[in-house]
């Protein structure tokens, strides 16, 4: 009877394991709208920030399996871009999905609305975090030097009187 009672116990403790470990890990497959990343296209554009933007299907596996990547970049670089995700499938993002000539997922763009910038990124790079890492950090050091450059025009101007 003990033997019983033993057994039964040891499989009510695996059972309760498996489901808080269940309840509590990280998911994995989640489709990339239920991630909650970033602010809405129309914020970012109004900001002065650069800004980060991924165009995603809900059913695009590739999407699904970027998302980890994508919510990792968006906490690494937060003070620094401003992220933006567009469901291709919504209809409200048709306009801006053309004007991006959008035909294959995921796709991310650096785009920078106070100087009127895109950068495509290559989709080759988007499974290695090292290498996105790299492409956004020369972005910000370029725009550093656009935006030193835009003061140093500047102040000429004032100086000169015009």
């Amino acid at each position: 009877m003990k033997k019983f009672l033993m057994i039964g116990l040891i499989v009510v403790a695996v059972v309760l394991t498996s489901a808080f470990v269940w309840a509590f890990s990280p998911k994995k497959n989640l489709k990339p709208s239920e991630y909650d990343i970033g602010i809405t296209y129309a914020s970012a554009m109004k900001a002065q920030k650069p800004f980060i933007a991924l165009f995603y299907a809900d059913w695009c596996t590739y999407c699904i399996k970027f998302m980890p990547r994508y919510k990792m970049l968006s906490d690494i670089y937060k003070d620094k871009y401003n992220f933006v995700m567009i469901n291709v499938d919504n209809s409200s993002y048709g306009k801006v999905i053309n004007d991006y000539d959008i035909s294959g997922f995921p796709t991310i763009y650096i785009i920078d609305p106070t100087i009127d910038n895109r950068i495509l990124i290559n989709n080759a790079l988007y499974g290695d975090l090292a290498k996105l890492r790299t492409e956004f950090d020369r972005y910000l050091r370029i725009r550093a030097m656009i935006k030193s450059e835009k003061c140093e025009v500047s102040s000429e101007k004032k100086f000169m009187g015009l």
